[in-house]
């Protein structure tokens, strides 16, 4: 009896998840410890293994939404690759085109057409679900899309670049082998769809109702300050050899602003909290949260303790968190548990914006892009590296007076660090 492939439990709130991308293709052979399948959450990307070794069968398709527990494949274990030309495939992988090849049903139409139309039969055959989902719903030639893999096989990356090259206008090289019989669907390619449309992850929905949900709860309001990056500027330059000699990281800003923040909540504690239901419940550890784009959507990953690390490790947590973003491998863990959020829009060339709250917190630090300027300095007019600061905080538990109050004392932390080792 085939193995059943379940999706598995991912956290306590999580009932559900969405299929996101299929690793190992159906009927391709899989060992024990491959990737099979990527689950989307709303909050957190898991992948999820083989356990046995067979011949793998797909039950949903890409994009689908499936229960936790639910049986999404099936690994025969009685198959095993076949060798041919010398390589490992799996006959079933070969989707009847190996011993038992599929019987093509006759056409209607002249013999020298039917010898061009064996390609196409071929080739759907070989579509992924995801490809033929594209394929389908942009209404196109599956014959006029070069495909980079195995075998010249059309992955959904192939896809997209046909479309892009539709829209920016280029001409298409149509493969010659099979030009005789793409000629009549060329007025299929004479235009791009004007719009597509896609399924919105779980994950990016999640997004969307957490940032309604703070816009419409919280007494949302933004203070700005701007702050002279020319001290931490220097630092950087000065010691940043020596720094990546000893810790094997670079110096950057986001540490800085991590300390700062630390610096400034342990200066105002009020927004260091949040409410819970009738009650204020007051913090006193400093777990700060930082913002990371990825491809599926913003995530906020902790870190822990920052009073109690050094600018190094702070450095290493925050590659380290950004190496399992892009590997999809973050887990809830790593994003509960934040007290306050920083978000860097600099990275991006945002001058200034206004940041959203990260429910239940009641504050969150924008940082933004460092411009040179002119500035107004011991009566002088000096050109300094500036840069915007934005906090947003809910009202209900901060006053005007606190969060300026906090926004100064980032500012202070950042344009002279020594005052964090003077305890003021």
């Amino acid at each position: 009896m085939p193995f059943e492939v379940k999706v598995p439990t991912i956290g306590e709130s999580i009932s559900t998840g969405t299929i996101g991308a299929w690793r190992k293709k159906n009927g391709e052979f899989v060992k024990d410890g491959d990737i099979l399948f990527e689950i989307e959450t709303d909050k957190v990307t898991s992948e999820v293994y083989a356990e046995n070794s067979g011949v793998l069968e797909h039950l949903f398709e890409e994009g689908t939404e499936v229960e936790i527990g639910a049986v999404v494949a099936r690994i025969d274990e009685t198959k095993q690759p076949s060798i041919k030309n010398g390589s490992e495939t799996s006959a079933s992988a070969q989707n009847g085109s190996s011993s038992k090849k599929e019987k093509v049903p006759p056409e209607p139409i002249s013999s020298p057409v039917n010898k061009a139309q064996e390609p196409t039969s071929n080739l759907s055959e070989t579509l992924s679900p995801a490809v033929r989902h594209l394929i389908t719903e942009n209404h196109l030639d599956p014959l006029a899309i070069e495909g980079s893999g195995k075998d010249g096989r059309i992955l959904k990356a192939d896809v997209l670049q046909h479309l892009e090259t539709l829209k920016s206008g280029k001409s298409i090289a149509l493969p010659t082998a099979t030009s005789a019989f793409i000629k009549p669907k060329l007025d299929k390619l004479v235009s791009s769809p004007r719009s597509t449309r896609r399924r919105m992850s779980q994950l990016r929905r999640k997004i969307a109702d957490r940032l309604v949900t703070a816009q419409q709860e919280a007494a949302m309001l933004t203070t700005f300050n701007e702050v002279d990056m020319t001290n931490v500027m220097a630092t950087r330059k000065q010691f940043q050899e020596r720094f990546v000699n000893k810790h094997g990281v670079k110096l950057g800003f986001m540490s800085f602003f991590v300390k700062a923040a630390v610096y400034a909540l342990q200066s105002v504690p009020g927004v260091n909290s949040q409410i819970d239901g009738e009650e204020v419940v007051q913090n006193h550890y400093f777990d700060i949260g930082v913002a990371i784009s990825t491809e599926k959507g913003l995530l906020v990953p902790v870190l822990r303790d920052c009073e109690a690390k050094s600018l190094a490790t702070l450095e290493q947590d925050i590659i380290g968190y950004a190496k399992k973003a892009r590997d999809s491998k973050i887990t809830l863990n790593d994003l509960e548990g934040g007290v306050f959020t920083i978000t860097n829009g600099g990275v991006f060339g945002s001058m200034m914006s206004t940041p959203i709250l990260n429910a239940p917190q009641c504050a969150i630090l924008g940082m933004h892009a460092i411009n040179e300027r002119p500035v107004a300095i011991n009566g002088q007019v000096v050109i300094r590296p500036m840069m915007y600061l934005a906090l947003s905080y809910d009202h209900r538990l901060v006053d005007g007076k606190e969060a300026v109050t906090f926004l100064v004392r980032i500012k202070e932390f950042i344009e002279n660090p020594t005052v964090g080792l003077l305890d003021f």
